[in-house]
């Protein structure tokens, strides 16, 4: 969407404070624990752009919840799996030697939009140290979610995902569909369903020098996520509005993980 593109989109710009109460609208509340995925594009024309969505949704959760986003880093995994596009083949220990380490502060996201982005470098958000799987975490819980992030399997028990489930967390779903909703991927470490493992092996900063650390994990694939997520809509439900121009899906992060763990089992 370009900007003329925007500014068509919507009557009158989006703000701090419209965009406020069209997430008070949706449901959400302080102290609450909410995990955001967006697309700053689908909101139309916002004054501050992805600034300005995270600061609304600082101000309705206020410091007593917790905002979360997927800060992944897919730069951080063995290029020799790079399909889009891939790289030539003398290329790949070249990227492999030379690759500066996964640093939190300061690695960019890729793939997650503006407002992730925006929202990793904001005061007192903490990331996770995952090279290539990071969550962001804003607020009273953020160490709880954040801390503790293992290598191994990112996506699963010892991973931020988890510990929303364990808060009784919320997904926002901001202009995005269920291609995008990572709670879905802590349902296919869950479901009793065939899984293929695999190996990694990323540059971490340890101690003030470069190190390769090799980590373990599964295959996972959001192809079926969109079907998933329309059946857990017509059968369990999700509050549905507007924020901007974008339409919103807003719910309990438990109730979906549980549902997809059994639409996994039955349809994988």
């Amino acid at each position: 969407m370009t900007e003329a593109d925007a500014i068509e989109a919507v009557d009158e710009p989006g703000t701090v404070a419209s965009l406020a109460s069209d997430f008070r609208s949706l449901g959400i509340d302080a102290g609450d624990t909410l995990l955001v995925h967006s697309s700053l594009s689908s909101l139309g024309w916002v004054a501050g752009g992805p600034q300005a969505v995270v600061d609304a949704l600082q101000e309705v959760l206020t410091p007593e919840g917790t905002l979360v986003m997927p800060t992944h880093s897919g730069q951080f995994t063995d290029p020799e799996g790079w399909e889009n596009p891939p790289v030539p083949d003398d290329w790949i220990q070249p990227i492999r030697d030379e690759m500066p380490p996964f640093r939190p502060e300061v690695t960019p996201t890729r793939g997650m939009g503006a407002i992730a982005e925006c929202f990793r470098t904001y005061p007192d958000v903490l990331r996770s140290e995952h090279p290539s799987l990071s969550f962001a975490a804003w607020g009273a819980g953020a160490d709880e979610v954040v801390g503790g992030h293992e290598l191994d399997y990112g996506l699963g028990e010892n991973s931020p995902l988890a510990r929303v489930y364990d808060r009784d967390g919320d997904v926002l779903l901001l202009g995005v569909g269920h291609d995008r909703n990572t709670s879905l991927h802590l349902a296919e470490y869950r479901a009793d369903v065939e899984k293929e493992h695999t190996h990694s092996a990323a540059p971490l900063l340890r101690d003030g020098e470069r190190v390769v650390v090799e980590y373990e994990d599964i295959e996972i694939d959001s192809d079926d996520f969109d079907a998933l997520g329309a059946d857990f809509e017509s059968e369990v439900g999700l509050t549905e509005g507007t924020v901007g121009a974008a339409t919103a899906t807003y719910g309990s992060q438990p109730e979906l993980v549980e549902f997809a763990v059994e639409w996994f089992e039955s349809h994988r």
